[in-house]
């Protein structure tokens, strides 16, 4: 499987650190996708002898589940909201570039019917990895 370059450091004022950094976190964007999907039941079974023992900082269940909901739909935001400013035209499948491993520009353009530029393609995805970092993205 190809491995992704790392940007120029000197162009993007991006380290391979920091690329490396940017780069497998996205890859966890297709894991929130699922949690999402399943993160919906806070119905809990009763645990007898246990009622009145629970700690009051961290909220019922109901809570932290909007609470982790919240959490992983801001970091899917900020992975969509970001391919969509490197380019508009190209965002579904700069989505699919940096979020799945392996993706490659002949694989979009031959099996997802992608039509562009390598050119194109190529400066879209670094500036998206340029404006995720630009967001200063931490977790």
């Amino acid at each position: 499987m190809p491995d992704t370059r790392p940007i120029n450091e000197k162009k993007y004022n991006i380290s391979k650190d920091r690329f490396c950094e940017l780069k497998y976190r996205c890859y966890q964007y297709p894991e929130w996708r699922e949690e999402l999907a399943n993160l919906t039941n806070t119905v809990k079974a009763i645990q007898y002898g246990q009622e009145g023992k629970g700690s009051p900082s961290q909220g019922s269940a109901t809570e932290q589940l909007a609470i982790r909901r919240m959490e992983l739909e801001e970091k899917c935001k900020i992975v969509e909201q970001t391919a969509i400013e490197a380019s508009p035209d190209l965002y579904s499948w700069i989505l699919k570039a940096v979020t799945q491993e392996g993706v490659t520009f002949n694989n979009l353009r031959m099996m997802e019917g992608m039509d562009c530029k390598n050119t194109d393609y190529y400066e879209a995805r670094r500036k998206f990895y340029w404006l995720l970092d630009k967001k200063r993205w931490k977790y």
